[in-house]
């Protein structure tokens, strides 16, 4: 089969085999196609259209054809080339030409895949380079049958839009359209998602509608309506989804939405930082987008769209009467890793001081009601109130984690976890995260104990890189251990290709048997919870829950469902072990490394030990 997404902008192949240029341009006076097909490049003229549109349709170009436009612009005269903004392939990184790509050149092979189930997710989030030595989209192909075994059933890609330089977090495209080319080719993407099809596993992309990266994007020069100053954002002027002009900038992102789920058969994506995507119109981009993600979608497929969202905004998630998303499906729950977190390292620096004087609390509403704060005051955001009321969502539309890309490396030596917590308490925390009805998370290499940091990395250009060196430097001053300048010089340089090298997983590990030993923990507890857990987890939106703090570091949580199933969490989170704990009468499905039935039976836990247990 053939799949593709038609698009009103950029380079398409049409029938007669002919391909269609189209340029929104609005400050431009007159544009140019430049097509690099031999020696000497080829100059056609594009026909304006009215209202900043500028097309030709020529059978000069055909699919591999390099070409870039020039445009003069209307009021300054200058003349400038540009690569394609909705190029689907920049073969020599961004400040290159464009390739025409003709979409129906890959025959798809997967057209009966019809998704999976959100309840069955467990989520896999992987950074194409740094996955493996080849670091490429073709390399993460090689692993899927090892992903499959550990248990998962969802690959979460970090953004792979075409980013400056060889070495990027993703976080930095200005191509929405185009697969960096340090990773493979568009085919050898599309060749990944169906590998995964074929395993039976969901793959979803990381995609950034909250900025462009800081080099290479051009619209400015030719298309300044791509940006408004009415809001700002970390990273300067906001994309304008509600001043004048942000019809066809709305368009420009709902259409890559489409493209990632149509041309390239992705089961989801997961947008980034949505609380800084500004937008004062109703409906607003965020509302756009899912209604024309729902109104494409056959009712027999299964898309599922996820939010990073600091603002905890659980109306975003709510559901129809039969517990089906409205809009979003899912969130990622900062919240269940910052307690974790303060838990298991007891730190209380920066962001965790805001889970320092109740971790325990706010674990439990986690644990039974998804956010911690839900319009509760966060000092750390300056006494502002965060989040709302999560009455009427299942668990699982919250999605929680001890690791991810963030939380290890917003970090300023990339740390994981592993190596600042005592293995037993990590082993605790991860038997809560794993088993526990909200929907998992793993970040790569932690299945098996890897201790490889993963740290910020990029490739900018000289000048450019001084100042995202400083800068990266300069955000841990908030952070006691670095508020000293001359403590921040020793953080790794981003882009330095040395801290990209250094985060690289070391497969190698899984030779050593205390990493094999960290990878046979987690296929037992994946494999659990695929046999006891998720059977009951269809009607989630009617799942009653309990949870009781024993004292400072011990807690029961219980949740019945709707098939009256009742799993029930027994947890001492102290460095000592603690009796005259009440066990429920039900079956013990799973206890920590070290812990017998009869001293469960007697109300005896060791230190950082959890059992957990199921009445059907």
């Amino acid at each position: 089969m053939k799949h593709r997404h038609n698009m009103p902008f950029g380079a398409e192949c049409q029938t007669d085999g002919c391909v269609r240029f189209r340029l929104w341009a609005p400050a431009a006076g007159h544009v140019d196609l430049v097509l690099l097909n031999g020696d000497d490049p080829l100059l056609l003229p594009l026909h304006s259209l009215g209202s900043g549109w500028f097309e030709l349709v020529t059978d000069a170009a055909k699919a591999g054809s390099l070409y870039r436009f020039r445009v003069t612009n209307l009021s300054t005269n200058t003349v400038q080339d540009v690569p394609d903004p909705a190029s689907r392939f920049q073969p020599q990184d961004v400040h290159g030409p464009s390739e025409v790509i003709h979409p129906q050149a890959y025959d798809w092979q997967d057209d009966a895949w019809p998704g999976r189930r959100w309840e069955e997710a467990v989520i896999y989030e992987l950074h194409t380079g740094a996955f493996t030595k080849a670091g490429t989209f073709y390399a993460v192909e090689n692993h899927l049958d090892y992903l499959a075994h550990l248990g998962i059933t969802a690959l979460e890609l970090m953004p792979v839009s075409d980013f400056p330089g060889q070495r990027n977090w993703g976080y930095d495209g200005v191509f929405p359209f185009a697969p960096d080319s340090t990773y493979g080719r568009p085919e050898d993407l599309k060749s990944l998602v169906q590998a995964a099809h074929a395993r039976g596993m969901m793959i979803f992309l990381d995609v950034v509608y909250n900025h462009f990266g800081p080099e290479g994007n051009y619209l400015g020069i030719y298309a300044p309506q791509f940006f408004t100053d009415h809001h700002k954002t970390p990273w300067g002027n906001a994309i304008n989804f509600d001043a004048p002009g942000s019809r066809t900038v709305r368009d420009f992102f709902i259409h890559n939405v489409l493209y990632w789920l149509n041309e390239y058969r992705f089961d989801g994506l997961r947008f980034d930082a949505v609380h800084e995507i500004h937008d004062d119109s109703t409906p607003d981009i965020l509302t756009e987008l899912a209604v024309a993600v729902h109104d494409s979608v056959e009712p027999d497929h299964q898309v599922h769209l996820i939010l990073e969202n600091e603002r905890n905004q659980s109306s975003r998630l709510r559901r129809t009467p039969d517990c089906k998303p409205h809009s979003y499906t899912a969130q990622w729950d900062d919240d269940i890793h910052h307690t974790l977190h303060v838990l298991t390292t007891g730190e209380r620096d920066g962001y965790y001081s805001d889970y320092s004087v109740d971790p325990l609390g706010q674990l439990g509403r986690c644990l039974t009601s998804g956010f911690a704060y839900q319009g509760d005051i966060s000092l750390y955001s300056n006494g502002q109130s965060r989040g709302e009321c999560t009455n009427g969502l299942p668990l699982t539309a919250f999605i929680s984690f001890l690791q991810n890309h963030d939380q290890i490396g917003n970090r300023a030596f990339g740390d994981r976890l592993l190596t600042l917590a005592d293995p037993r308490a990590f082993r605790a925390a991860l038997a809560v995260v794993l088993l526990a009805p909200l929907t998992p998370l793993i970040f790569m290499g932690e299945e098996f104990g890897a201790q490889t940091p993963f740290l910020f990395f990029c490739d900018f250009g000289r000048d450019l890189a001084a100042a995202i060196t400083a800068g990266r430097r300069n955000e841990f001053a908030r952070f006691t251990r670095f508020s000293d300048p001359e403590a921040r010089k020793a953080i790794p340089d981003p882009n330095a290709a040395s801290t990209f090298e250094s985060s690289r997983l070391d497969w190698d590990a899984l030779k050593q048997d205390n990493h094999q030993g960290w990878l046979t923990l987690y296929r037992r507890l994946l494999t659990l919870r695929f046999q006891e857990i998720v059977p009951h987890l269809s009607g989630a939106c009617r799942v009653q829950t309990a949870f009781e703090c024993l004292d400072d570091r011990c807690f029961t949580a219980a949740w019945t469902f709707a098939d009256a199933a009742k799993l029930t969490l027994l947890a001492n989170l102290k460095a000592r072990s603690v009796s005259m704990l009440t066990p429920p009468g039900s079956r013990l499905i799973y206890a920590s490394e070290g812990t017998d039935a009869l001293s469960i039976q007697q109300g005896t836990l060791p230190a950082w030990s959890v059992a957990w247990f199921l009445d059907l």
